[in-house]
């Protein structure tokens, strides 16, 4: 069976790329960064919507694109790659629920479990936020509040939410790895590239390897949409996105731990992302009572 793209695939892919960098680009990134509060750009969400972003896999019938996960999946993945900031999972499965949802004129943000992102920044809340407070995030684009009583891993998480998920968390772990690569070409030590040393080109293989078989997973759930493998897409794509942000550090080196480079929003993202949704621990009890 081929399981590659198809030619549509490909141009949605390099279209959401190109209206993404050319709208969040790394500029962008880091103004986002560097505010004292984390805010979400309404223009942008809009520009999301008229492109199709939120309405792919709502029918044409309904004002969508009518379009399948797959192709919601690439869309996600390329989110991903830019640490998009924004509740877009929670305003994807809304469309066609919520008005204004598929058009980006509508921010919707979902209580799943202890945190919620994005709650005063959205115009609805699916689901219980009564009594919710304000917490230190760790990632800096991302707001959060604690519901108090909320219970984390209840079970109750739309599959199609943390297929999207992972599909970030995938994207992520792609452009750290190619992060990695690209200054391991460019800083020298001892009068060599670092990346011509052994234990440098070990990183960025082992890199390679998480990414790709992190995509191979999230790319069969998106087909299949079985529960049990989009749980196992899922814990790749974490250990992937987690994974491939540490060892990209550790090529940087100590500019990795800097906040000038981008190597720990990656980080932060990947961290959070693994908190929201389904847990690790609920995804594989899920997958070993699959077995």
């Amino acid at each position: 069976m081929d399981f590659q793209l198809t030619d549509d695939q490909r141009a949605l892919r390099s279209g959401v790329r190109e209206l993404l960098t050319g709208r969040f680009g790394r500029e962008a990134l880091r103004t986002a960064a560097d505010a004292a509060e984390p805010s979400l750009d309404r223009t942008l969400w809009r520009e999301l919507g008229d492109a199709g972003f939120f309405a792919l896999r709502l029918p044409e019938g309904e004002g969508g694109v009518g379009l399948g996960l797959p192709e919601a999946v690439l869309a996600f993945e390329e989110a991903g790659r830019v640490l998009l900031p924004g509740p877009l999972v929670a305003t994807h499965l809304a469309a066609g629920e919520v008005a204004g949802a598929a058009t980006g004129e509508t921010v919707v943000t979902a209580v799943d479990g202890v945190l919620v992102p994005w709650l005063v920044a959205s115009d609805v809340v699916r689901g219980d936020a009564s009594g919710a407070v304000p917490v230190r995030s760790l990632d800096p684009m991302t707001p959060l509040h604690r519901v108090p009583g909320g219970t984390a891993g209840s079970g109750a998480h739309d599959p199609v939410g943390t297929l999207l998920a992972a599909a970030e968390q995938l994207g992520s772990a792609a452009r750290t790895c190619e992060m990695a690569v690209q200054y391991a070409k460019e800083r020298e030590q001892f009068g060599r590239p670092i990346g011509a040393f052994q234990a440098v080109q070990h990183l960025c293989a082992q890199m390679l390897v998480r990414a790709e078989v992190a995509r191979s997973a999230v790319y069969a759930a998106a087909v299949t949409g079985d529960v049990r493998e989009i749980a196992g897409a899922g814990l790749l794509a974490d250990e992937a996105a987690v994974g491939n942000a540490r060892d990209c550090l550790q090529v940087y080196g100590g500019m990795g731990f800097t906040w000038e480079a981008d190597v720990h929003l990656h980080l932060k993202r990947a961290w959070l992302r693994a908190e929201l949704g389904q847990s690790a621990a609920e995804a594989e009890e899920l997958l070993a009572t699959a077995l």
